[in-house]
């Protein structure tokens, strides 16, 4: 049974529940997932303030997931904030649901487009298709102009408007897929889609919470059957097997000021 750790990168749970509803129905049934958030650190990361001070939790929440038995983690929000930071520090797979959504793109049509949430998010969704290597097959980043705090409160609206924005770039930049680069606007979409609204999937568009999730149980798959092997030559070369004593040193010095994991409660776990 893969046990694959969703973290909302959030200091609040008000996402959770909306990960739970929209993402567990699409876990195989072997599988146990785990929708958690943070704990004392920022509410959200629209900026990139806030976003630096996030990451450093999440590589304490990483480590700990790990020594907690977990065989995959997603950081659920598609910044992929500190996700390759997080496979230098880790053994289990550390899934980014932008990269992922990125690599599964290519299933369901010929381009592709990132549709994210605000105008501010664009250049930074645009430079990670860069660094990912996928801009020659992504056309573009365009936005629908909504925050995640307003978005978790006009989940009905948010789904609209994005398939709205889906429908207009596929239009005018033909392309064949498009991907939600924004955790949230997914959920909000795919929450649409389960009360009714099929419309919505008369254009394919690529959810990244269920790509994280099929490619984090894929590596968990691996994983478990000792065939993941991430390599320690180059970029991913561990602090800790350069210098341990040093590793440990920066991590009681650093780490223990930052907020443990918290427990998921009961809803969130399949």
């Amino acid at each position: 049974m893969p046990r694959i750790d969703f973290l909302n990168p959030f200091g609040t749970p008000v996402y959770d529940e909306l990960i739970v509803e929209t993402l567990t129905p699409y876990a195989r049934a072997d599988t146990e997932l785990v929708i958690r958030h943070l704990v004392n650190s920022p509410e959200n990361i629209d900026y990139y303030w806030p976003k630096a001070l996030v990451e450093d939790e999440i590589y304490e929440h990483v480590m700990a997931a790990e020594t907690e038995g977990f065989d995959a983690v997603i950081v659920g929000c598609c910044y992929d904030p500190g996700v390759r930071v997080a496979r230098e520090l880790v053994s289990i797979p550390v899934v980014g649901p932008l990269e992922a959504a990125l690599q599964m793109a290519a299933y369901f049509g010929h381009s592709t487009t990132v549709v994210t949430d605000h105008r501010k998010a664009v250049p930074y969704i645009k430079d990670l298709v860069r660094v990912y290597g996928y801009e020659p097959f992504s056309k573009d980043v365009d936005c629908i102009d909504w925050f995640v705090t307003d978005m978790i409160q006009k989940p009905d609206e948010t789904a609209r408007d994005a398939f709205a924005k889906v429908k207009q770039v596929a239009d005018q930049q033909h392309v064949e897929s498009v991907i939600l680069g924004c955790t949230i606007i997914a959920g909000c979409l795919e929450r649409a889609i389960q009360g009714g609204r099929t419309e919505y999937l008369s254009f394919p568009i690529v959810n990244p919470n269920l790509a994280a999730l099929k490619m984090a149980e894929a590596l968990a798959d691996l994983y478990r059957q000792g065939r993941y092997n991430i390599n320690r030559s180059g970029y991913y070369g561990r602090y800790q097997d350069h210098n341990a004593t040093e590793f440990a040193e920066v991590k009681a010095r650093f780490g223990t000021r930052l907020g443990k994991p918290k427990p998921a409660p009961e809803a969130s776990r399949r």
